[in-house]
């Protein structure tokens, strides 16, 4: 068996067509039909069933392909290891975070890294905690941006500061102009524009109105957070988002609530006891610096624990 059965193997399982695995592979499909069945010679088992329309991994097929998996993600991630270059003049960084975090924190986070490291390329994608966590098992990723909670086993999790929620209105809106925290029940007939269920932001919110046992008066749902700021900033509506996003804005203004809106806790993820790229270990000194930093600067909503 050699490393490219695994490769072909793995096109044919994730395709169910050898035609479009083949085409994925940029190989011939009598070659990628030849190679499949050495393998399952070299088994002694059959790996997939071809009788129906489509192709599907039999019992054995399908155990074999979960190591499969695990087999190329750790030769992926030695490859990278190989290649890692210490003096980051070249490199690929992964990194995810929760929707909250390109708002106020992912801007100046990536600058100051691609000022210190401008030969290192960054993907930075957006995602929910749970794939997040996810593709870091997969090593899809190398570092990820959430909040405390369970994890999922293998997952590593290290205490970053803790982001405090708050009103959000536009500098015209009455409640911007309130001197001291305005109590929940004023919002009974404020019209809200939140994020969608789909958010954690979101669950955090309905749970706080709840156990005020205060309604909201829901205009607007998106899963947009850039659209939500638009709105408000026109007043449009008002929103409950990170009071962090509110004072990088000049347009928005951040109104405290009482009782207070309830405060979580950042975490940086990453997969335990792997090997760490010189990419990410800088990137996580640089994260350091921007979260002391900030604390320094804005400590009342930037706190470590």
């Amino acid at each position: 068996m050699e490393l490219r059965h695994l490769k072909y193997l793995l096109a044919v399982a994730d395709h169910q067509n050898f035609t479009r695995a083949a085409e994925a592979l940029h190989v011939s499909q009598p070659t990628l039909s030849q190679q499949i069945k050495q393998l399952e010679h070299s088994l002694g088992v059959e790996l997939f069933d071809r009788s129906g329309r489509t192709v599907r991994l039999t019992d054995a097929g399908a155990a074999y392909v979960h190591h499969a998996r695990l087999a190329m993600r750790d030769l992926q991630a030695g490859e990278r290891a190989v290649h890692d270059v210490r003096d980051l003049s070249r490199g690929h960084l992964r990194i995810a975070v929760t929707p909250t975090f390109t708002a106020y924190l992912v801007g100046v986070l990536v600058h100051n890294f691609r000022v210190a490291h401008p030969g290192i390329r960054v993907t930075v994608l957006e995602t929910n905690q749970d794939q997040i966590e996810a593709d870091l098992l997969a090593d899809r990723l190398d570092l990820g941006i959430g909040f405390d909670g369970q994890h999922a086993a293998g997952i590593e999790a290290r205490t970053l500061f803790t982001e405090t929620l708050c009103l959000v209105v536009g500098t015209d809106h009455p409640l911007g102009t309130a001197t001291a925290a305005v109590p929940i029940s004023a919002l009974a007939d404020e019209p809200l524009g939140l994020l969608s269920s789909d958010f954690a932001t979101r669950k955090h919110i309905d749970e706080y109105f709840a156990e005020c046992q205060v309604q909201q008066h829901i205009a607007i749902e998106s899963n947009s957070i850039s659209a939500l700021l638009e709105l408000v900033r026109r007043n449009v509506v008002a929103t409950v988002l990170p009071d962090a996003i509110a004072r990088e804005r000049t347009d928005l203004h951040p109104v405290p609530l009482q009782p207070p809106l309830p405060a979580r806790t950042v975490q940086l993820l990453q997969r335990a006891g792997v090997y760490r790229s010189a990419a990410a270990r800088a990137f996580t000194e640089t994260l350091d610096t921007v979260v002391a930093a900030r604390q320094e600067s804005t400590g009342r909503y930037w706190s470590n624990q």
